[in-house]
C-alpha cells in the first residue's frame, strides 16, 4: 500500500495489477488529488474503517477476491464510502446491476483521463453527504442503545403516531408513566420534540446510493 497526501480529496485505489495502480497513482497525483493504493480486495478490507476518507475506485475483476465481492462485502456493512468500478467490456451488465444496488458510478476501460478523475471527484462530493449521514445513524444508534426495554415500546408506538392515551391503553400502563417515558425518550434521543425525533428515523437517513 502507497500513499499520496497532496490535495485534499482521497481517492481508495483497490487494483491487482501494479501497472494499474501506479498510473491511476499518477494521473490522480497530476490532478492534485491523493491516492491511497490497494494491491487486492482482502488487504483493502483489511484495512478498510467506516472513517476511511474518499471514493473507492474499484476493479471488478480481480484474482482471488474480485471487485463485486468486496462491493457485496461493505453493502454488508452499510460501508459510507462511495464506489466507481473499473470495468472491461464484458463487465458492463455486472456494473449496471451494481449500480442498481449503490455503487456510484463505473468507469469503462480503456478510460479518458480527465473524464476519469472528474467522475471519481464527482463520487467524492457524494460522499461526504453520505458520511455525513452515515455518523449521524451512528450517533442515533448509540443513543437508542441506552433506552430501557420500556422506553424502545414507548418510542415505537411514538413513531407510529399514537396519542400518549393510546400507548398507555395498549402497553397497560398509566398516562403519567407514558409522559415520563416519553420525556426521558426525547432527552436520551437528544431530541427536543416528536417531530425531530421521527427524523432521526425518516427515510433521508437511509443508506442510498
Amino acid at each position: 500500500m502507497d500513499q499520496q497526501q497532496n490535495g485534499q480529496e482521497l481517492v481508495q485505489v483497490v487494483d491487482d495489477d501494479p501497472a494499474i495502480r501506479d498510473s491511476l497513482e499518477w494521473l490522480l497525483y497530476s490532478r492534485g488529488v491523493s491516492s491511497q493504493l490497494w494491491p487486492s480486495g482482502e488487504a483493502f478490507i483489511e484495512g478498510w474503517t467506516p472513517e476511511l476518507k474518499g471514493c473507492i475506485l474499484l476493479d471488478i475483476r480481480m484474482n482471488e477476491m474480485s471487485g463485486l465481492e468486496v462491493f457485496n462485502w461493505l453493502l454488508a456493512r452499510k460501508a459510507p464510502q462511495p464506489v466507481v468500478f473499473l470495468t472491461g467490456h464484458g463487465d458492463l451488465p455486472l456494473a449496471v446491476e451494481a449500480l442498481k444496488r449503490g455503487a456510484a458510478d463505473f468507469i469503462e476501460k480503456p478510460f479518458n483521463d480527465n473524464d476519469l478523475v472528474d467522475r471519481v471527484l464527482s463520487a467524492i462530493r457524494k460522499g461526504e453527504a453520505r458520511l455525513d449521514r452515515y455518523r449521524r445513524e451512528q450517533e442515533r444508534d448509540t443513543r437508542l442503545a441506552t433506552l430501557s426495554a420500556r422506553e424502545v415500546d414507548v418510542l415505537q408506538k411514538v413513531l407510529l403516531g399514537l396519542l400518549n392515551k393510546q400507548i398507555a391503553d395498549e402497553l397497560t400502563i398509566s398516562m403519567r408513566t407514558v409522559e415520563v417515558h416519553r420525556a426521558r425518550v426525547l432527552e436520551k434521543m437528544g431530541v427536543r420534540n416528536v417531530v425531530e425525533l421521527a427524523r432521526l428515523f425518516g427515510p433521508e437517513d437511509g443508506q442510498g446510493g
